[in-house]
């Protein structure tokens, strides 16, 4: 999945980025209020981490701003204000959630699995379709009770398409939610990829149906249907 961080102390974005980037988030980061609200407004993220306050457009007028534009993406919003009336005023703007600076990573990651986890047809933390199962809180893999090891790529696109089951997904989707701002894309990468995790996930696994689809023309779609 990927998360935008509008944060202008560059240590605190930086840290962030980092340790997201360790549990297989694609995070972007925008140092003030407009770079950040040009993000926002342009680009799909599954989630965005927002300071209130910034240079330029505050916490608070961005998150105004996008939810007048009917983007629904979840904020959190992040602040030094923890009085009742600060957390209200966030919470009336748009954001989804609060958090009071200085703040525990292992809390503000927690708070970004409560509002991205449960797509429909799943319970919890553990993704599944037909046979094959990912658990998005040890990234385990498994197919009936065959542990699959992939690489860190591997797992976020893994879990993007699940968290759609029976969906089409295109390459631009998977690339915008996949794979970050900056991030190298060479026209085929997305093909690289699918076929990794056809390698790994259906090849090896001949008495069970393939899950990955190529719906020529859309993208992929992962089901156990034709």
């Amino acid at each position: 999945m990927r998360i935008l961080v509008i944060e202008d102390e560059h240590k605190i974005a930086n840290s962030i980025k980092k340790g997201l980037e360790q549990e297989l988030y694609a995070v972007d980061i925008a140092y003030t209020g407009d770079d950040g609200y040009d993000f926002a407004s342009t680009e799909e993220y599954d989630l965005i981490i927002l300071d209130r306050l910034l240079p330029g457009l505050d916490g608070i007028d961005i998150c105004k701003k996008l939810r007048e534009k009917q983007i629904h993406t979840p904020i959190i919003l992040l602040t030094a204000k923890g009085q009742v009336h600060d957390r209200v005023e966030g919470l009336n703007s748009g954001a989804d959630d609060y958090l009071v600076k200085p703040f525990a990573f292992e809390e503000l990651l927690a708070r970004i699995k409560a509002l991205t986890r449960r797509p429909k047809g799943n319970i919890g933390s553990v993704l599944a379709v037909s046979d094959l199962s990912l658990n998005t809180l040890t990234y385990e893999v498994k197919r009936g009770k065959i542990k699959i090891n992939l690489s860190r790529k591997e797992l976020s696109l893994l879990e993007y398409v699940m968290r759609h089951p029976n969906q089409i997904i295109t390459k631009d989707q998977i690339i915008n939610h996949v794979w970050n701002y900056e991030a190298d894309i060479l026209p085929n990468t997305v093909e690289v990829y699918i076929g990794y995790l056809r390698s790994k996930i259906d090849k090896p696994f001949k008495s069970s149906k393939p899950l990955i689809k190529t719906v020529r023309g859309f993208g992929y779609r992962i089901s156990e249907k034709k």
